[in-house]
């Protein structure tokens, strides 16, 4: 199910947080358990050494087939297609039924073929969507046709550290080495009405750096962030949730055009509202009751 219907039917799950956990640390699984995070991406690739491969997969599948993380989204990152883990890796992933297998360096639509039918090959249950890392100029290029390929690709991941490197590029305030890739990325998820999840932030001292980078990707549209530390949940989760005045904007937006039922245009505050604007509304209550209502079964 797409974005749009999940508002839709009021099964949207929110995205605002997405942690990359080591699966070989098992005090760091553990640690999870208690985090205020909305997903979990538990990682076979970077994070682990060559000769924690096979811990960390162990660890992970049990992680997920566990139902131990409550109402958080716990999704496997496998290693990459071609590498010498990827097929294990996949096989397992599958086999334990997480709610996303997340797969690195995702170049063409072909390849989410391919990654479908073995994913559907190795019995992983519907419940389990494939989350794709965009990471690579040739996956920009792609990254429309990435989108449209398959309705079990639930998400697009952006794997802003890579992007750098191939570029040749650098870290700077304001990003401006990305912004094509990252709009093209928005656009490509948004035409397929799948969510697109910002990249990492690798200073984990820089508060202030993180925010607004925060900020940036929420002013551009992203569903949340993906992070490297769990000191970087809280501020995340506060940034790409909507604030009291835009929940509270958007109610008198809805209310007010459902008191004017086929008037086709209301006016609010002094400022014209159109079906769009009571869209957007529509959406921003719709997270707002989404988190509100993860934030009480934590409890």
């Amino acid at each position: 199910m797409g974005e749009h219907a999940a508002y839709a039917a009021g099964t949207y799950r929110p995205r605002r947080s997405v942690l990359y956990m080591p699966s070989s640390n098992e005090r760091a699984l553990e640690k999870a358990k208690t985090l205020p995070v909305d997903a979990l991406i538990l990682d076979l690739e970077d994070a682990v050494a060559v000769d924690a491969k096979d811990l960390a997969r162990e660890n992970a599948c049990a992680a997920a087939a566990s139902g131990d993380y409550g109402r958080r989204e716990i999704t496997i990152r496998v290693n990459g297609i071609g590498t010498q883990w990827h097929d294990t890796d996949l096989a397992a992933a599958c086999a334990a039924g997480p709610d996303g297998i997340v797969v690195p360096k995702v170049n063409t639509a072909k390849e989410v073929k391919a990654l479908v039918r073995a994913m559907e090959k190795h019995g992983a249950p519907d419940r389990t969507r494939l989350w794709a890392m965009i990471e690579t100029p040739t996956a920009i290029f792609n990254v429309r046709k990435i989108a449209r390929e398959s309705d079990r690709l639930a998400a697009l991941v952006i794997g802003t550290n890579d992007l750098v490197k191939e570029l040749r590029a650098d870290h700077v305030p304001g990003r401006a080495p990305l912004l094509t890739s990252l709009s093209m990325a928005l656009l490509a998820g948004r035409e397929s009405g799948i969510a697109v999840l910002d990249g990492v932030y690798n200073n984990v001292k820089d508060a202030d750096g993180f925010r607004a980078e925060c900020e940036q990707g929420r002013d551009f549209g992203f569903d949340g962030k993906t992070l490297i530390h769990p000191g970087q949940v809280e501020v995340c989760n506060e940034v790409f949730a909507p604030s009291a005045q835009a929940v509270e904007e958007a109610q008198g937006i809805v209310a007010a055009w459902e008191a004017g039922a086929g008037a086709g245009v209301v006016t609010v505050n002094g400022r014209m509202v159109e079906l769009l604007h009571v869209d957007i509304a529509r959406r921003v209550l719709a997270t707002h009751e989404a988190i509100s209502l993860q934030a009480a079964t934590d409890r």
